[in-house]
């Protein structure tokens, strides 16, 4: 019999906990704390998103069932529904948001990037959107969207190379999504990717201004006195690539400066998109490239969407709807730094899947990941075989159906 340690307490050590306890010290989160830390709080909700749990009530009703395993789990010996509760309830949520951004800061160094772009592009490149996540106005009467429905919005910075989320942001959903780029501190050299949706022409003043560059697609309406421009290679896509001005009084002003104006046509698709940088000298297919992987963005919403749990909540006040969404940030966080350190060439998702059903076994934890049959799951597979199955009919005009 294995004597070893608990899957899920192998998980856990890779977590700093020094650094956690320097958080909760900044914001005081075990004062007059006896029994259930703020430790054993986020063990257990660590433990109910990468178990798949629907609910508080469904969290407990597990870790109940094995009440004598919570030390060497890192439950602490006094958990209850009332205590989880409470602590998600009272406890400041920021204390998980600075150890996010802790477990995001090990992610990057230890994460390999995935994505090969031209030695052109030196910098960093993120990638920013957001996403809605829908709450029962009933429920959550503080988060106020429309007449009958409540949600918040997520807002994040995305690294393109390592897809690790680099930046949160949480607001109340009816806030525009150009808002969210008043809270990003911009990193000189850096490629910020976006959709059409972010064209605030003072937003884009600033990214420049920070000699940061940036990647947007163009609305159609865009008015503006072309420069110059390049020779375009139709092989590749590209059907232009101009310098241009913004055309307009109040667009002047905002944005003085000369922009790029690439357009590419893609073949996959079959359909032309524009897009506009302050980036005036990298190739026009790198330019295309760039806004090709803002896709990841929205993978990486799905995937969390999916496999983690931030629709069905186990706390109805803001603080701890906040610190949720945090953990399971952290969480994601965790699967990438293990993917990283123990070299695994599974995927997130079946990483996740593997460890969902091991968590409470005495195996090793590298020891999971040796079947090479692992690999051949997937995300989602919507293939399906059509069978047709011929069965015989008892009645008696002996007749055949085909099901």
């Amino acid at each position: 019999m294995n004597q070893g340690k608990y899957v899920f307490s192998q998980i856990v050590t890779f977590l700093p906990a020094r650094i956690f306890d320097r958080c909760v010290s900044s914001f005081q989160g075990d004062k007059w704390v006896k029994h259930f830390t703020c430790w054993n709080q986020m063990m257990c909700m660590m433990f109910g998103q990468l178990s798949n749990r629907d609910s508080l009530r469904d969290l407990l009703v597990c870790l109940t069932a094995h009440k004598t395993k919570h030390y060497h789990l890192g439950f602490g010996k006094n958990i209850s529904r009332s205590n989880l509760a409470e602590a998600n309830e009272k406890r400041d949520c920021q204390i998980f948001e600075m150890y996010a951004y802790e477990l995001i800061a090990e992610a990057q160094k230890v994460c390999i990037s995935n994505v090969d772009f031209d030695k052109s592009i030196t910098g960093n490149v993120y990638a920013f959107d957001s996403t809605t996540i829908d709450l029962c106005l009933n429920v959550f009467w503080w988060a106020t969207f429309r007449r009958a429905k409540g949600a918040v919005k997520l807002h994040t910075l995305l690294d393109v190379r390592t897809a690790i989320p680099v930046f949160m942001h949480i607001t109340p959903a009816s806030v525009h999504d150009v808002n969210g780029l008043d809270f990003i501190t911009y990193e000189p050299g850096g490629y910020y990717v976006m959709d059409r949706g972010y064209i605030d022409y003072d937003r884009m003043a600033t990214i420049d201004k920070h000699d940061s560059f940036f990647v947007i697609r163009s609305k159609a309406n865009l008015s503006f006195v072309r420069i110059s421009a390049e020779i375009p290679d139709k092989k590749k896509g590209i059907l232009c690539d101009q310098q241009i001005k913004l055309k307009g009084a109040s667009s002047i002003e905002k944005y003085e400066k000369i922009l790029r104006r690439v357009k590419f046509y893609d073949t996959e698709q079959k359909r032309s998109f524009v897009f506009l940088s302050n980036n005036l000298t990298l190739p026009a297919t790198e330019i295309a490239l760039l806004y090709k992987n803002r896709w990841k963005i929205e993978l990486f919403f799905k995937w969390i969407k999916q496999h983690l749990k931030i629709k069905s909540f186990w706390g109805v006040s803001e603080n701890a709807v906040r610190t949720q969404i945090y953990i399971a940030i952290s969480t994601y966080t965790l699967v990438a730094i293990i993917k990283a350190k123990l070299k695994l060439k599974q995927s997130p998702y079946e990483i996740l899947q593997i460890m969902s059903v091991s968590l409470l076994d005495k195996t090793r934890l590298p020891s999971l990941f040796e079947n090479p049959l692992y690999q051949d799951v997937k995300d989602q597979n919507l293939i399906q075989l059509k069978i047709n199955l011929i069965l015989p009919d008892t009645s008696d005009n002996g007749q055949t159906f085909r099901v």
